[in-house]
């Protein structure tokens, strides 16, 4: 599972001019997943994404989750972070899990994110569907995390 985690000020994801998901202070999450990934890789990134820390305390230093920063999550299914151009102009998807299986990764992943987050909003976009998404990244903090 890979996961490019952006820290955001607010974020919107839209489909052919419809609002599917929008969060003001928080985390945009864009997830690909492996056909090799795990009810245990899904617990280990929720985990991860729910307890790490960067927003910042009083002191201006990145010591607070996304609960203690009363933010909400905006997560993304995003194959394309499986794309390896290594080679040629074109890149391949090979790693990616096939649709049947991501959604529901995608779908267990987001239910686990729900359940653990502590009351904080957790919006979606829609899975296989061509999306626009737009953002303000606080900081900007960009991390990319792979189990």
């Amino acid at each position: 599972m890979r996961v490019v985690l952006q820290r955001v000020s607010r974020a919107t994801v839209r489909s052919q001019g419809k609002t599917l998901g929008s969060i003001g202070v928080g985390l945009l999450v864009l997830a690909g997943f492996a056909a090799t990934d795990t009810e245990a890789t899904l617990d280990w990134m929720a985990e991860k994404i729910l307890g790490i820390r960067l927003f910042s305390d009083a002191h201006g230093k990145m010591n607070l989750d996304l609960d203690e920063a009363g933010g909400s999550l905006l997560v993304v299914s995003q194959f394309t972070l499986y794309g390896d151009a290594h080679k040629g102009r074109r890149p391949s998807f090979v790693d990616a899990a096939p649709p049947d299986v991501a959604v529901a990764l995608y779908e267990r992943f987001v239910a686990l994110l729900r359940e653990r987050s502590g009351g904080a909003t957790v919006e979606t976009g829609e899975f296989g569907a061509m999306m626009d998404v737009e953002l303000v990244n606080d900081g900007p903090v960009t991390l990319i995390l792979e189990r």
